[in-house]
């Protein structure tokens, strides 16, 4: 099976899972029980703190593990609900996933100033011209289709204006650099992205930043709840891994294979075509038949991928994402996201064009023989 969905999840990393499985037999204690075992649990989860600290070129103090980026955007846009007050506005991106936008929804109703993207699929600074908002939300990498925000001229703008800024770096995270993210005042990542466990992420918040997660006092006050200890050195090892071999990662598969499909299946439209993206992501929509229908026919040919976020998966309707972009519900049901990971091959990438152009051509037949039948009374 060739799988062409990591934007949706990844495997475990062998470096992950030997940490897990490390944790799970060395220090299963909770990290915060006062006698000396949940001590030493405890030290681990502090060196581990540090070390992420590193990567990221930040204070330890602003790293607050969690379950991962849903928790961590529903957590920030909760958080500035109760900061800014019942007037204040909040800038979110058009393109960002669910949980941003569902939360920024739920939390601020109608005082939500929604930043457009250009055709492309950029968000440019320049659309917060003329807005008055507390706080912005914007992506660093689409989800969907790989496009890349400037969130770094973001951070500058917003921290020029005195404007909070949270970037989900879910999808940059493990694919992009990550320097430079500590200007942003809040990140929201997640360790299933890139190699690590689900149910494990991280946010980094400014300093002195409090949290509604209310119960216990773990992670400084502001995340209650017993650290996922196992799952976050798991993390951590899954990062540590990538970031390793981080410049092996290349384009050249993913742009081989879209010049390849444009010249051989000839209606075929590339989003986000020019735009800088994320090295393995691909968002195409296809001269004839649904998504799930295409879904179904690779699968048979042992390729599997999605018609988008996995978290938007029967939630119906058209894509919030291409609807942003300017595609009409048509073209958006014709639209097939394309993700590959680490492990993903040009092999792999010739041999999902082959699929995809061998599915049409059956997709086709089975067209033409559902239209030539003649039901007899």
């Amino acid at each position: 099976m060739r799988f062409f969905d990591y934007n949706a999840t990844t495997p475990l990393l062998p470096e992950a899972r030997a940490a897990w499985l490390e944790a799970n037999d060395a220090c299963w204690l909770n990290p915060s029980s006062p006698y000396r075992a949940g001590a030493a649990a405890h030290a681990r989860l502090e060196e581990a703190r540090d070390r992420l600290a590193a990567l990221l070129d930040v204070d330890s103090r602003r790293i607050v593990f969690n379950s991962g980026a849903t928790e961590g955007n529903n957590a920030v846009l909760a958080g500035w609900s109760r900061t800014f007050g019942e007037k204040a506005r909040v800038g979110v991106g058009a393109t960002e996933h669910p949980s941003v936008l569902e939360a920024a929804k739920h939390h601020f109703d109608q005082r939500i100033d929604w930043l457009e993207p250009e055709p492309g699929g950029v968000i440019q600074p320049e659309t917060l011209e003329g807005k008055a908002v507390s706080a912005v939300s914007i992506m660093a990498a689409n989800n969907e289709t790989g496009v890349l925000n400037p969130w770094q001229e973001w951070a500058k703008v917003c921290r020029g204006r005195g404007i909070t800024m949270h970037c989900d770096a879910s999808q940059w995270i493990g694919k992009m650099p990550l320097e430079g993210l500590g200007a942003c005042d809040f990140v929201t990542a997640c360790a299933h992205k890139f190699g690590g466990p689900k149910g494990a992420g991280f946010l980094l918040v400014p300093e002195g930043c409090v949290s509604g997660f209310v119960g216990g006092a773990q992670e400084g006050g502001r995340r209650a709840g017993t650290e996922n200890l196992a799952g976050i050195l798991s993390m951590l090892a899954a990062l540590e891994a990538v970031e390793a071999k981080r410049a092996t990662f290349s384009a050249k598969a993913k742009g081989d294979f879209l010049d390849a499909l444009e010249e051989e299946m000839p209606g075929v439209t590339v989003i986000g075509r020019g735009q800088p993206a994320l090295w393995n992501t691909v968002a195409i929509v296809l001269p004839d038949f649904k998504s799930s229908r295409w879904i179904r026919a690779l699968e048979r040919k042992g390729v599997l991928v999605s018609a988008g976020s996995a978290c938007s998966t029967g939630k119906g309707g058209p894509s919030h994402v291409l609807a942003a972009m300017g595609l009409d519900p048509n073209q958006a049901d014709r639209a097939l996201r394309i993700s590959s990971g680490w492990e993903t091959t040009p092999d792999d990438w010739s041999a999902l064009l082959d699929a995809l152009l061998s599915s049409y051509k059956e997709l086709k037949k089975e067209a033409a023989g559902s239209n030539s039948q003649v039901i007899s009374i």
